[in-house]
């Protein structure tokens, strides 16, 4: 099968033939439709997230089609569609398994990191972790869900009860959870880089009531503020935004330091947070709320064997919304 590698940290993703997965107990064998490209791939191959392993094939942003279920898959059957998100596996035994909080297990494997995701035409992935799909979204559509949907609505939870929300970096996660809070009648403050007016346009077509560069302060005191960008920068600016006894939210898996920032932002009773990864209950949750709300994701589509330019797309913030990669057609 064609996939595209990732060799070493800084390298570019490297095309190559390589076989095709068997899947083992309560595995299945996907045929990969489509597959996102989320910021946390850029993290792996610019190297600021060591690797876990190597070579390695990213990609947990995962839609697919069973082509062969493994021993003892009895909820799944050749030719159904299933979304691969980023928890790949968990120990299921651990005090934290136990306490419903799988997303902090300690022998948590992930998808595209600790196993091979989905840049490339086939996959395996654990039965027990795969979700069912909403009907009104096309493969190339549902495919930014599986993580930028699924770890923004994990901090939107986090928020609950706020009216005006900040988002910091208006990206694949903050586009999608624009739609969600307006759905429910909340007001959205687009932060983005300063002089991206191009993506504060975007932000504001999305239904945010204002949006301006990350580094101005809020026009009026927010409930919450979620942090999408690697920045740690933003935190102060952040805490600084939101009202006493609002929240702040970093929602990213990396994060560069945090600078210091006088007590007194924190004071007031706000409180300074992090997410980290999602449980299987957050996917049946967002999902349920993606079939009923018009959720509308913007995507740009590279093929398969263009995985590089849409990682220097990313790191460039060259588009709006999400980027996908969709595998070339197989011959009839």
């Amino acid at each position: 099968m064609d996939a595209m590698l990732l060799d070493e940290p800084h390298a570019l993703l490297r095309p190559a033939r390589v076989a095709v997965p068997e899947p083992g107990q309560g595995q299945l064998l996907l045929r990969v439709t489509a597959c996102g490209v989320c910021r946390t791939d850029l993290h792996i191959a610019d190297g600021e997230l060591a690797p876990h392993r190597l070579p390695l094939i990213l990609g947990h942003e995962v839609v697919g089609v069973v082509e062969q279920c493994g021993p003892g898959v009895t909820a799944w059957r050749p030719g159904q569609r299933v979304g691969v998100p980023w928890l790949g596996a968990t120990c299921g035994a651990c005090p934290y398994c136990l306490a419903q909080a799988e997303n902090l297990c300690d022998a948590a494997a992930f998808t595209g990191y600790d196993r091979d995701g989905g840049y490339a035409e086939y996959m395996v992935a654990e039965a027990s972790y795969a979700f069912a799909l909403p009907g009104r979204y096309d493969d190339v559509h549902a495919a930014p869900l599986l993580c930028a949907g699924l770890i923004g609505y994990r901090a939107y939870a986090m928020t609950a009860g706020a009216r005006r929300i900040g988002l910091y970096g208006f990206g694949a996660a903050a586009h999608i959870l624009t739609q969600l809070a307006r759905h429910q009648g909340r007001e959205v403050y687009a932060f983005t880089r300063p002089g991206d007016l191009r993506t504060q346009r975007f932000a504001r077509k999305l239904g945010a009531v204002w949006a301006g560069d990350s580094r101005q302060g809020a026009p009026q005191a927010l409930d919450a503020a979620i942090i999408f960008a690697p920045d740690g920068a933003l935190v102060p600016h952040a805490l600084a935004a939101v009202r006493k006894g609002g929240s702040v939210v970093c929602a990213g898996i990396h994060m560069s330091d945090i600078p210091s920032f006088p007590y007194a932002s924190l004071w007031g009773e706000r409180t300074l947070r992090s997410v980290t990864n999602l449980t299987r209950a957050d996917g049946i949750g967002f999902f349920r709320l993606a079939q009923e709300c018009p959720i509308d994701t913007e995507v740009t589509v590279f093929p398969l064997d263009q995985a590089n330019q849409a990682l220097a797309a990313l790191r460039a913030g060259s588009f709006d919304g999400a980027a996908v990669l969709v595998p070339a057609p197989r011959p009839v």
